[in-house]
């Protein structure tokens, strides 16, 4: 046997196997043999084998519009054809896979493209350091260089913010559940975001109080890190006023404004980054999900050049040169931000999700619009309620998932490249799934009669 050769498996064979698996057989491999830790999977139970835009088709042939797209890391919809014309072509003429921090031409092209399409018109001036395959790699990057930059330690993290399960984003992340494995978490103060002690407290002149006085008991921060609309936070969008604010109280305290894009970014909010017209400055800026245009792991970190003062190879990663996640990233820079064509689109459709949210709104009382751009959801008061309501959706063919403290936003994170038509059709089903768990006919203005109010709030009091 020589053993050098190799066996090539053709796209016939990998389909015939696939397809000897019913869809039970190959949902029993994940029961039996993944983690615990697996989440996704226990919601949305299809196996899916087809995902094309903004729709995707389980193995029972079962179609279905795409509320969450990937958490994210879909911004530009499902195998881009032009995205996936160029990987192929990548691969099939044997260039190169994982490059580390080698020089090669898809890393080189995509710093081009990044420079000239993204920084240059908007007056930026970053360098990009590539750290592991995602998002918590890039914000434990940021995090260690304020602190070697600063000369500091603590950083100051904000209430509801997500940053990461490792351990040093998971310091800084807010949440109960996830903290909960982590042990002991230090290095990181929290403080209250923007509104999270409603109108009457300015979170922010709190902020510069305690770090004023001498016993206000806090250590003199390295950084702030922030977003600027929480995701998985519960949508929780930062006025401009406070983002100014907190940037003038960083500079004031000699602490280093981190801005973590991972997830408002990219177009997510309306421009390619979030914090583009809020008047701020960001001193390191972390992207990650959307930033590889096709769901390929890559993460960035943008760093202010007075503050890239790394030593050679101080912080590396071994997946950190993806080239297949350069050329589709240049690939999605080149197709969607070298005109304002995306930024109009993308108001458009975050009119329909405000306009199709305040109607499912009037089915449920107490509910409440949240979040920026084509990052909004509904609050809906209870974790349970909004439960019922994204599984019976998924039932009637829409993926959409929940957030917030309790998971009772239902959260939109449709492609931005979805058509008006697509996301329509993909509210009237969460309109339908709403109305039918509160038990109304789904129109909210001729549901006005005391009884049918009456039943609305039974409903909603019995799932809080």
């Amino acid at each position: 046997m020589n053993p050098t050769k190799t066996t090539r498996i053709t796209v016939n064979q990998l389909k015939s196997s696939k397809n000897q698996r019913s869809s039970a057989e190959q949902r029993s491999v994940s029961e039996n043999h993944e983690s615990e830790a697996k989440g996704y999977c226990r919601k949305f139970k299809s196996v899916f084998e087809y995902a094309s835009g903004s729709t995707m088709r389980d193995a029972d042939g079962k179609e279905y519009i795409d509320f969450l797209a990937a958490c994210g890391s879909l911004n530009y919809g499902h195998n881009d054809p032009d995205m996936g014309d160029a990987l192929i072509s990548h691969i099939r003429s044997n260039q190169l896979t994982a490059g580390l921090d080698l020089h090669n031409h898809a890393k080189a092209d995509f710093m081009r493209t990044f420079v000239d399409v993204i920084l240059k018109p908007r007056g930026m001036d970053y360098r990009m350091q590539f750290t592991g395959p995602t998002g918590t790699n890039a914000v434990e990057a940021a995090m260690k260089l304020a602190r070697k930059v600063t000369g500091r330690t603590n950083i100051v993290s904000f209430t509801n913010g997500f940053h990461g399960v490792s351990l040093g984003s998971l310091a800084a992340t807010g949440n109960k559940f996830n903290r909960m494995g982590g042990g002991t978490l230090s290095g990181v103060t929290r403080m209250p975001y923007d509104n999270y002690m409603g109108d009457a407290m300015d979170t922010a002149a709190y902020l510069d109080k305690l770090l004023s006085d001498p016993s206000g008991g806090i250590e003199a921060p390295a950084a702030f890190v922030l977003e600027t609309v929480q995701g998985e936070g519960g949508l929780n969008a930062a006025s401009k006023d406070w983002l100014q604010k907190i940037a003038a109280i960083a500079k004031k305290h000699g602490a280093l404004l981190i801005v973590d894009d991972i997830q408002a970014g990219c177009g997510r909010t309306g421009t390619f980054f979030s914090f583009e017209k809020m008047g701020i400055e960001p001193d390191i800026i972390t992207l990650s999900k959307s930033i590889s245009g096709y769901g390929l792991p890559m993460s960035l970190v943008l760093i202010k050049p007075e503050h890239d003062q790394w030593a050679p190879a101080e912080h590396n990663g071994t997946f950190r040169g993806n080239c297949h996640a350069f050329l589709t990233s240049r690939i999605a820079i080149e197709k969607y931000w070298s005109d304002d064509r995306l930024e109009k689109q993308i108001a458009t459709l975050a009119s329909v999700v405000k306009r199709r949210l305040r109607k499912i709104s009037k089915l449920i009382p107490g509910s409440f619009l949240k979040g920026r751009g084509m990052m909004q959801g509904l609050s809906v008061g209870s974790g349970a309620l909004s439960a019922k309501i994204c599984a019976l959706a998924f039932e009637k063919g829409l993926i959409v998932e929940t957030s917030g403290p309790e998971d009772e936003v239902i959260k939109i994170l449709a492609p931005l490249t979805i058509t008006v038509e697509e996301m329509e059709k993909g509210f009237d089903i969460l309109h339908s799934a709403a109305a039918e768990i509160m038990g109304v006919s789904g129109d909210p203005d001729r549901e006005t009669s005391p009884r049918v109010k009456s039943q609305r709030a039974k409903t909603v009091t019995q799932l809080i």
